[in-house]
């Protein structure tokens, strides 16, 4: 606004959560605990696919695409999350905060499109499962994960550079532990109306418009096994869906609680509490949800442990 003096802000200080300081510590140990859970984890996953040539199909392509996503969706704020801790001034450069934003959108996004993506292939296997090889072949999956990358990448670049063009006075202090899209507006002094409308349209196009497909999917799903009902057919379509379902629980669950069912008291709280369950606890359990309730990944993991085992020995 030009009645008011604007000062030139080089740092955010993010306060990140609000913990006991005989606790901090505690809290430290745990979330370094779960984040370096997450890199072994979805590494895991990643270098198996890789190694074991059983899994060179379109469903493994996308699952290891997904655990890089969430690999580096957890990689954008956890670590400074975690410097900050130790930290007198938990602070970040505002070009950091803009890159840091981005990137959350990014990788937030890529996450999304590729869920709908493995959706897609679940349903071709089980609803056309002749075809399935001609319907989803290489091209076709390298296709699917460059759109997605693509949109995501407009996606976060379109935010990025809204944000970059308002004005933020003497406040700086950001109430969460990351740069949050809807706390830097708060922090705006010049009209934000612009991005709050962006905001409004293109989430709903990145949000509801994935999860409609996914829901799309499963009820096509649902609907072909009714029609030939065996138990076969139910354990086959249990044992292919169970860990994407599992995972399409977590993700959205989180969204829905966090933006469709909002709070009047501690929304702050509430913001920050759902922020961290899908900043850090699930890309945690993404690959013990996929290597515990997936036989061919648990059939991978023996077949490359047992070959490391035997060519040691020789």
């Amino acid at each position: 606004m030009s009645g008011k003096n604007q000062t030139i802000i080089s740092e955010f200080i993010l306060l990140g959560l609000s913990i006991d300081p005989e606790q901090q510590n505690l809290f430290y140990a745990l979330l370094l605990a779960m984040y370096v859970t997450t890199l072994l984890g979805n590494l895991t996953i990643i270098i198996l696919i890789q190694l074991d040539s059983h899994l060179h199909t379109p469903m493994y392509l996308f699952l290891s695409n997904l655990s890089f996503s969430d690999l580096c969706f957890s990689s954008v704020t956890i670590p400074k999350f975690l410097q900050n801790m130790q930290s007198h001034v938990p602070s970040i450069p505002y070009a950091g905060c803009l890159a840091q934003m981005y990137f959350f959108l990014f990788f937030g996004d890529l996450e999304s499109f590729l869920l709908v993506a493995m959706a897609y292939d679940r349903y071709v296997a089980i609803c056309f499962p002749l075809h399935y090889t001609t319907i989803m072949n290489s091209q076709l999956c390298v296709i699917l994960v460059a759109i997605s990358c693509v949109l995501t990448t407009f996606h976060g670049m379109l935010h990025t550079l809204l944000m970059a063009r308002l004005h933020f006075c003497a406040d700086n202090v950001i109430p969460h532990f990351f740069c949050d899209m809807s706390a830097l507006l708060k922090l705006a002094c010049s009209d934000t109306r612009v991005n709050e409308l962006v905001i409004f349209i293109t989430g709903g196009l990145i949000l509801i418009i994935p999860f409609l497909l996914i829901i799309m999917s499963y009820v096509r799903i649902v609907a072909s096994i009714l029609k030939v009902p065996s138990a076969r057919g139910i354990r086959k379509a249990f044992s292919t869906c169970g860990s994407h379902l599992s995972v399409v629980s977590l993700l959205y669950g989180t969204v829905i609680g966090l933006y469709l069912c909002p709070s009047t008291n501690n929304s702050t709280v509430k913001e920050t509490a759902m922020a961290m369950m899908y900043t850090v606890v699930t890309p945690m359990l993404n690959p013990f949800i996929y290597s515990l309730r997936n036989r061919d990944m648990k059939a991978a993991l023996r077949r490359v442990f047992f070959k490391r085992k035997v060519l040691s020995f020789l």
